[in-house]
């Protein structure tokens, strides 16, 4: 436990931006100029500089306080069709130099693979607007630890709030450089604010736990804490005098942050990875109907301040907005340029994966999603591992509420839901408005038509 901090002795003066971006392109053009010397027939390199502030506390006491900075650089190096990557975590000479030779050393021993290369330069960008990313704010270690505890004080006020796991409040601001032998060079920076609480009502028996979290570019879009903290303890006392179920056919709402976790499911199923190796359900299916015909997924690359945005991929290929379900049909696939040529398509410009998926459609106020559930349940939390994305089954432990003639009636506990994703993206029957936009992918809650639900 910390007891006193001085600012003087744990703040630290971080280079510029542009300072760090100029230090970034120089180790990335050194790096792949020795890949060039040695003999590389192609090379990319990506460097990386970061820091930021983590303030942990519990129960109105100082748990952890940590600064990071961090700074690394990864090349991949291309002999004929052999590939052969490596990285280092400092940008000395050096480094940079042993980085190069050990990622040599792996392709000279490496299989060849006709699907290796760089992205096919007529895919690269050569437009970078301005997406908003970047929000610097000088974040002190005491202005930290005062939002943090005021979360948690907020979230302990109700006396059923027994304990707590905490609350925590972190920074984050990152600049990288990606670079290529076909010349391009590209640069990304972007900062991140984060804060959260986990806490725990009742005793004995009955304990439950439940969390909150806001996460966001700039520190002023953040909620104020004492509402992440609020929301928290909320969340958790709706929980308590949690019942068992008897095994039923119902259907079921998502709340949308669990919602997001489906739509996830079906990006991994689209994947070049899943879809190259025959390990995906959904295999062949672009073209295919698989929502209703209401719903559209569109993919937003360029959305100021949004988690995914950019304008380039992990590959320097260009982003692009997208469809990537159209009126419920399935229109493309997610793709890098290795998958997209072990499928004989062209890449996506996916490689490190999608960029801000928002789902819209058929989009109803919360009472009157209740409303057309009638009797089921609403998941406020899922657990285990029980997704195949091979098959499509669906069977995960979850939690939530009954909802009785359109109105929650009690919460819920140790049950599990199960189905086929395939089944249950075409039986969503309509959208919430309340779209969670925490992270790359937006949705409000979901409702799928009908499901099994096992109980004790």
């Amino acid at each position: 436990m910390v007891d006193m901090v001085d600012n003087s002795m744990v703040t630290q003066e971080e280079p510029s931006r542009d300072a760090a971006a100029a230090e970034l392109s120089d180790s990335v053009e050194a790096a792949l100029e020795i890949a060039r010397r040695q003999g590389a027939d192609a090379a990319e390199v990506n460097a990386s500089a970061q820091h930021g502030l983590s303030v942990n506390v519990r129960l109105g006491d100082i748990e952890t306080l940590e600064h990071h900075r961090d700074r690394g650089l990864g090349v991949t190096v291309f002999l004929g069709q052999s590939k052969g990557h490596a990285s280092c975590a400092d940008l000395q000479p050096d480094s940079v130099r042993d980085c190069v030779q050990r990622a040599l050393d792996i392709a000279r021993f490496t299989e060849k693979d006709t699907c290796n290369g760089l992205a096919d330069p007529d895919r690269l960008a050569t437009h970078f607007p301005d997406l908003d990313l970047w929000h610097p704010y000088p974040l002190e270690v005491a202005a930290a630890i005062e939002r943090a505890l005021t979360c948690e004080a907020a979230g302990r006020e109700d006396s059923r709030i027994t304990n707590s796991e905490g609350a925590a409040v972190s920074s984050h601001a990152g600049v990288s450089v990606y670079a290529n032998s076909h010349g391009f060079v590209g640069t990304t920076s972007g900062t991140r604010y984060d804060q959260s609480c986990v806490l725990v009502a009742g005793e004995g028996e009955s304990m439950q736990r439940d969390y909150w979290y806001d996460s966001r570019r700039a520190m002023g879009d953040l909620e104020h804490p004492e509402e992440t903290g609020r929301r928290a303890g909320e969340r958790t006392i709706r929980r308590l005098d949690a019942r068992k179920m008897e095994t039923c056919q119902a259907p079921v709402l998502f709340d949308a942050p669990v919602a997001r976790g489906l739509i996830g499911h079906l990006v991994s199923a689209i994947s070049g990875g899943s879809l190259y190796r025959n390990a995906s359900f959904l295999t062949d299916s672009a073209g295919q109907a698989l929502f209703p015909d209401w719903l559209d997924i569109a993919e937003l690359p360029f959305l100021p301040r949004a988690p995914g945005s950019t304008a380039f991929d992990a590959e320097g290929v260009a982003t692009r907005e997208r469809l990537l379900v159209d009126s419920g049909v399935l229109t493309g696939y997610v793709l890098s340029s290795y998958s997209a040529r072990r499928l004989g398509l062209e890449t996506t410009g996916n490689a490190g994966g999608v960029h801000n998926l928002r789902l819209t459609g058929m989009a109803l106020p919360t009472r009157e999603l209740l409303r057309q559930v009638g009797n089921g349940l609403l998941v406020t939390e899922v657990m285990g591992q029980g997704v195949s994305i091979v098959t499509g089954d669906y069977s995960r432990g979850a939690s939530g509420f009954w909802i009785e003639n359109g109105e929650i009636a009690y919460p819920v506990e140790e049950i599990t839901i199960a189905g086929n994703l395939r089944d249950m993206f075409s039986a969503i029957q309509a959208i919430g408005e309340d779209v969670d936009d925490r992270g790359n992918i937006e949705t409000g809650s979901l409702l799928v038509g009908s499901m099994t639900i096992a109980g004790a």
